[in-house]
């Protein structure tokens, strides 16, 4: 990637579970600042744990990044704790949206705001959130637990916008969701990049979204990048039309049915 103003530098990382499963194999990726980023690949490629690995969650998990190096803006962050990645401004959505069943939406959002000590600031965020996401506006008031998983998906990455956050690191964002639910959070996830500069890594399975709405793609295959490059070079490459868009010669053909190909030897290399 030729791009000077790299703020995430994640430099050949090996992860290990349990002191012997080895996951991640020496992934490499840069991230630009104010642009978006997607890690794509099947589910159990590495995408999650990547994501884990930069954000430090991976500990609770019994993981860790036994190779390689992650920085952020220059600076080693591997072994910092989340709550301190959270301060410098990197936060990650997890899959699952995870948001607190029993408080309310604005509840939910209010606990974004942890690491910030302006009242106003906070007011201003909320407000932001609320533009962006009408919908959490008009539901504020409802528990979580009784909201659509749409809703479920706003709230939680509004809940990562109340920090004030440099960089968002969203996992799986369209899992579970109406189609048109997907645009609709893909949409708001563009203008929060374009318009409030907020930097963004996603991983996801739903290739063809993803590259329409990223800058930059890497494509992920047992823990290793094996294909990255501009989003609307890979969208178009015959390659990822076949076995990820499901757009190969003959019959349409679905992501699970592709996984059976043999892949070719050169992404293996």
């Amino acid at each position: 990637m030729n791009d000077s103003n790299i703020i995430l530098n994640v430099n050949g990382i090996e992860v290990i579970y349990n002191h012997v499963i080895l996951v991640l194999k020496g992934v490499s990726l840069q991230v630009p600042e104010g642009r978006i980023v997607s890690l794509l690949g099947g589910n159990g490629a590495g995408k999650t744990t990547t994501l884990r690995a930069i954000s430090n969650l991976l500990q609770g998990e019994r993981g860790a990044v036994t190779k390689g190096s992650i920085e952020f803006r220059g600076e080693r962050i591997e072994n910092l704790t989340p709550a301190d990645l959270v301060k410098r401004g990197v936060l990650q959505v997890m899959e699952g949206r995870h948001c607190f069943a029993h408080l309310t939406i604005e509840e939910n959002l209010l606990t974004g705001s942890y690491t910030r000590s302006s009242k106003g600031e906070i007011e201003a965020n909320l407000e932001k959130v609320y533009n962006y996401f009408p919908r959490l506006k008009t539901r504020r008031t409802s528990q979580a637990a009784y909201t659509s998983g749409g809703e479920q998906q706003m709230c939680a990455i509004g809940r990562a916008i109340m920090a004030s956050p440099n960089m968002v690191l969203l996992d799986e964002p369209s899992m579970g969701l109406a189609p048109q639910i997907v645009e609709e959070v893909f949409n708001i996830v563009k203008d929060l990049n374009q318009k409030e500069k907020v930097t963004f890594l996603i991983a996801e399975q739903n290739t063809n979204m993803a590259l329409k709405y990223a800058d930059y793609g890497y494509i992920m295959e047992s823990g290793r990048i094996v294909m990255d490059g501009a989003a609307s070079d890979l969208a178009n490459n015959e390659d990822v039309k076949e076995f990820y868009l499901g757009m190969g010669g003959g019959e349409r053909k679905s992501f699970k049915d592709a996984k059976s190909y043999k892949r070719r030897k050169r992404w293996l290399a």
